[in-house]
Formats: C-alpha cells, sequence, structure tokens
C-alpha cells in the first residue's frame, strides 16, 4: 500500500467534512455550519482545499481571498447560500500515529474502526505512545484512542511492539461492552 492509497482511505471516510453555506456580510465571507449552525470567517479556510457544491456536483479547489476558487480548469466566485464543505483536520497525534504504523496494520484499523460505524474524523482524542519513542531501537507501549460518532462512543487501544518481530494489537470496546480485537504479527 503506498501513500496514495492510504490517502484514498482517508477521501472516503464518513464525516471527513464540514459541510454548509456561504454568506457574504459586510465585505466578508462568513461560513455557516449546518449541524451546529455556528458562523466562522470563511478566511480560516484560505489556501486550504475546500468543495462547492456547482453544477449538481461537487467540486474541489483551493479557497482564496474573497470568495475565489481556483480548480483545476476554471476559476469561480462564491454566490450567497451556496453550499460548501471543508474537509476536517485529523488531531495531530492520531495523524502521526497513522504515519508510523505499517501499511497492513493502517488498512485493518481503518477498515475495521469502519465497519463499526466509526470515522478516523471522528477521533476526538488520541494519545500517542509510539511518537515518543521515535528515536527508540526498541518500541513498545501502548495507544490510546477515543471516538464519537455522536450515536456511539469507541475506545481503542492499540498495543504495538517494534523490535525483533513486530506486533500490532487494536483492542475496540463500544460503550454497549462489545468488544473485538485485530491482531497484526510479523517478523
Amino acid at each position: 500500500m503506498n501513500r496514495q492509497q492510504r490517502l484514498k482511505l482517508f477521501e472516503f471516510q464518513t464525516r471527513a467534512f464540514t459541510e454548509g453555506s456561504v454568506e457574504c456580510i459586510n465585505n466578508q465571507w462568513v461560513f455557516f455550519d449546518d449541524e451546529t449552525e455556528e458562523a466562522s470567517l470563511l478566511d480560516e479556510f484560505l489556501h486550504q482545499e475546500i468543495e462547492v457544491f456547482h453544477y449538481n456536483r461537487w467540486k474541489k479547489g483551493i479557497l482564496f481571498e474573497d470568495g475565489k476558487i481556483g480548480f483545476a480548469d476554471e476559476v469561480i466566485f462564491l454566490k450567497n447560500q451556496d453550499s460548501v464543505r471543508i474537509r476536517k483536520h485529523l488531531i495531530y497525534s492520531l495523524e502521526r500515529m497513522l504515519e508510523e504504523i505499517s501499511d497492513d496494520a493502517f488498512y485493518q484499523f481503518i477498515t475495521h474502526l469502519n465497519s463499526l460505524k466509526f470515522s478516523i474524523y471522528d477521533c476526538i482524542y488520541c494519545y500517542n505512545h509510539l511518537n515518543l519513542l521515535r528515536e527508540s531501537e526498541r518500541k513498545q507501549g501502548v495507544n490510546f484512542m477515543i471516538f464519537d460518532n455522536q450515536e456511539d462512543i469507541c475506545s481503542v487501544q492499540h498495543h504495538f511492539c517494534y523490535y525483533e518481530n513486530v506486533s500490532d494489537r487494536f483492542e475496540f470496546t463500544l460503550n454497549d461492552g462489545k468488544r473485538t480485537i485485530i491482531e497484526k504479527l510479523s517478523s
């Protein structure tokens, strides 16, 4: 699995976007979040990827000043009440952990999390012990993650040992008591 394949798994995660509409108020573009109904200045997302619902489909581009969105083949300007969605950022410690684990462990973790109806974008807490051992020859410990999909909570413990043998064990515990374990061993 290469970096592009990993990015594809990120791209198709549920709840990966904050969706809403935009409106120009006092010469400033304001984003209204559909879920929370909170308003924020669109300038907070300048030079980031944004998607706009344009001609009955989501079109991906880069947001620039004054409501301008650059696409590969054109530039458009936002209009009041345009529907937009902005990709959420992963928690930094989770992002670092996902970069450190093997391709097999990465794939198994993401697909199992998704089978439990959670997305990596549902992560509300991540303690990444692996990142603290970056300079160590022997890496062993546990990472802790909590996911909230607004219906259920999932706690994940990632037990890892990277030395002579490589071991990744993920223990998933849901708030209803259901538990599952997946383990990847290689020598």
